[in-house]
């Protein structure tokens, strides 16, 4: 017997048992399945979960489903342990689907299209509430994977204001502090690649974190690190979202406060297991501190995390140039880098610094013709790679090739006419070749270029405002200090 010729109540017999699951009334499930027979045989269903903007579902999540330009009531389930809902049997028609829980904001989406037989999935984020200018506290979530920063897990440093960066001490030529500033900064830059988040709409303001976050941003440009540091510290408070744990750490890493900014990476990392990016700006913290093992390793992870993304290689191949000893871990990701691009000029020149790094000093000659025709290619992809230059007239002095080397030592400082190690290695390979009149030209324009690269970097440094620390367990009359630069 087709749907036509039998009772509403009938079919609503007979599609129950489906929608009971689903926690619908029996008021509601009736007019949605009232429909049409040529809709029958097809169902159109709307799907999705919601969670806070950590990712955490939330658990019994009212979800209200309405239908546009229509008289028909809406629909209302709750969100399941995991945090999904469904609705199905639907009309083709035009829907908007909202969502609500205690502590959080409601949010809807757009009105949606549904013709029949869709099926549309969709990510529902509640944002923490604020009435009358209040936060309303959420739930607290019993899993622990929530990563909310509870009482007991509040930060253990407090900012307590700035210093001139020049005053604790760091050579402009330390090669390994430049390194650690080089990160900071790239670091800051990937702020502004903030994974996709589901969209509010218009009429929905931004939530009290976002708030704090952007004016966050709005001190660090005006200048004022430390009103920037306790509104991204807020924002964390209130949201624990990756966004502002990533926005908070990146401002401490860049005043230098490498301890707490590696504290709350840390907590972000753990709060956050997808993030590529956190594991990265853990990486460049760790670095920061010396901890240079523990620093690849997360840069490890982040690779293995997102493969595709050249971020976390081209971190660790800075850190295995400049680290005083091979990193574990790193040669097999630079590897897959330099395999998985090969006309990257910088992927071929990392995997052959870390091949020389492990090759130097033994008989291994297949180590170094591999590396050597790794910094070939590096050079052809970019021929105004200088590095790459000054990395293969190692190689060549290594393998006993002098001219070879002294060759691509010169072609460096074309190149770079600035780089002073590029003139200092052409120095020592003229005074090994008996050219001492071209070994002091060069030894003076080293001289030069480094007392150039010197002043520019102590002027870049007194342009950065390092914060001063105070560790909560530590006596409170013990004065803020900056931390020591490794």
């Amino acid at each position: 017997m087709s749907c036509l010729r039998i009772s509403v109540r009938r079919v609503f017999r007979s599609c129950a048992a489906a929608l009971a699951v689903l926690g619908l009334s029996a008021a509601s499930a009736l007019a949605f399945v009232q429909a049409p027979a040529a809709e029958s045989g097809t169902a159109t269903i709307v799907s999705g979960t919601v969670c806070d903007p950590g990712g955490n579902p939330i658990v019994n999540a009212s979800v209200i489903l309405e239908r546009k330009a229509s008289n028909t009531a809406a629909v209302e389930t709750k969100a399941k342990d995991d945090g999904t809902f469904s609705f199905s049997a639907l009309r083709a028609g035009t829907y908007v689907v909202r969502a609500r829980a205690q502590g959080f904001q409601e949010t809807a989406t757009a009105p949606m299209e549904l013709s029949l037989g869709e099926k549309k999935h969709l990510k529902m984020i509640l944002k923490v509430g604020v009435i009358g200018g209040a936060m309303v506290e959420p739930p607290k979530p019993t899993d622990a994977r929530s990563g909310g920063m509870e009482f007991s897990d509040k930060p253990s440093f407090t900012i307590a204001g700035v210093t001139d960066w020049t005053n604790v001490g760091g050579h402009g030529s330390d090669t390994k502090l430049r390194t650690s500033e080089s990160l900071a900064r790239e670091t800051a830059a990937l702020k502004s690649s903030s994974p996709a988040e589901a969209s509010a709409p218009a009429s929905v303001p931004p939530s009290a974190a976002d708030s704090h976050r952007l004016a966050g941003d709005r001190a660090e440009r005006s200048g004022d690190p430390v009103s920037a540091e306790h509104e991204y510290e807020e924002a964390v408070r209130l949201d624990p979202s990756e966004q502002n744990y990533f926005a908070w750490a990146t401002e401490l890493l860049l005043h230098r406060a490498i301890k707490p900014a590696a504290e709350v990476f840390e907590k972000g990392a753990s709060t956050h297991p997808t993030s590529a990016r956190m594991l990265a700006g853990l990486g460049a913290a760790l670095y920061a501190s010396g901890s240079y093992e523990d620093a690849a390793r997360r840069l490890c992870a982040a690779a293995d995390l997102q493969p595709a993304d050249a971020t976390p290689y081209l971190f660790l191949g800075k850190m295995e140039k400049s680290a005083p000893d091979p990193l574990p871990c790193a040669q097999q990701k630079l590897a897959r880098f330099a395999n998985d691009e090969p006309a990257n000029a910088l992927a071929n020149y990392y995997y052959a610094v870390s091949l020389w790094k492990r090759g130097r000093g033994s008989e291994n000659s297949a180590s170094l013709q591999q590396a050597e025709a790794l910094l070939k290619k590096a050079v052809a992809a970019d021929p105004k790679l200088g590095e790459a230059f000054v990395q293969l007239g190692a190689v060549y002095a290594a393998e006993g090739n002098s001219q070879q080397a002294i060759s691509a030592y010169k072609k460096a400082t074309e190149v770079n006419p600035q780089s002073g190690e590029a003139h200092y290695r052409l120095a020592l390979a003229y005074k090994r070749s008996g050219q001492e009149g071209k070994s002091e030209q060069e030894l003076q324009l080293y001289k030069q270029a480094d007392k150039t690269e010197t002043a520019a970097i102590e002027q870049q440094r007194r342009e950065i405002r390092q914060f001063l620390i105070i560790l909560k367990d530590q006596p409170q009359a013990a004065a803020p200090q900056p931390e020591k630069q490794r």
